[in-house]
């Protein structure tokens, strides 16, 4: 289905959502940003605290991973559009900390719409799930990456059709408890990767 919304339009509706209640309680909305003509998206979960802060997805240390990951599974970001399966930072405060939490599922279907918006306009060939709310957003609850990570998938959410395939958010790296544990799953990380771009043809 083509459209003549552009995502420009969409991202300043999105600008003003008040879909649920996280909005109270950030800085802004991060809309997504890449190509509108772009093959492949690229979808986490929520904004980080960097991201909250600049507006824009995967600035902070897990987009870090994200860029070094996509280089090394021999993609360029700049042909990709990179969003969030929700648009607003969920947190709670520690002292001066903001404190990543998940958001719940009425808060990743509130969002949703928005997601659909995203791939309604591009019509990518596939989408790239990073991480459990980014699956639960296009597959339901009983989503879970361990089951479904480096799996190519034919997936439907709207008026999008087309591949997906699932693997780890980029933090997860991040959190693991030791050097070979994070080695390890950045190796997976970067196969998934690489596993989406063969499955998209590019």
């Amino acid at each position: 289905m083509t459209t003549s919304v552009s995502l420009a339009s969409i991202a300043k509706d999105a600008a003003g959502c008040t879909r649920c209640g996280l909005y109270e309680h950030t800085t802004q909305t991060v809309f997504g940003e890449g190509p509108q003509d772009a093959a492949i998206v690229m979808v986490g979960e929520q904004p980080g605290d960097q991201e909250d802060k600049q507006g824009r997805p995967f600035v902070g240390p897990a987009g870090r991973v994200l860029d070094r990951a996509l280089a090394d599974s021999g993609f360029d970001r700049s042909t990709l559009y990179l969003t969030n399966a929700v648009k607003h930072f969920k947190h709670t405060d520690r002292g001066k900390r903001r404190i990543h939490q998940r958001p719940d599922t009425t808060e990743i279907r509130a969002c949703r719409p928005w997601l659909d918006d995203e791939l309604r306009v591009i019509q990518p060939r596939l989408v790239v799930l990073l991480g459990a709310v980014a699956g639960e957003s296009m597959f339901g609850t009983g989503y879970r990456v361990g089951a479904h990570k480096g799996e190519v998938v034919d997936a439907v959410l709207g008026d999008w059709h087309g591949l997906a395939v699932g693997t780890i958010h980029p933090s997860a790296v991040l959190r693991g408890p030791d050097s070979a544990a994070r080695d390890t799953a950045y190796a997976g990380l970067v196969a998934d990767l690489a596993t989406a771009r063969d499955a998209s043809g590019g």
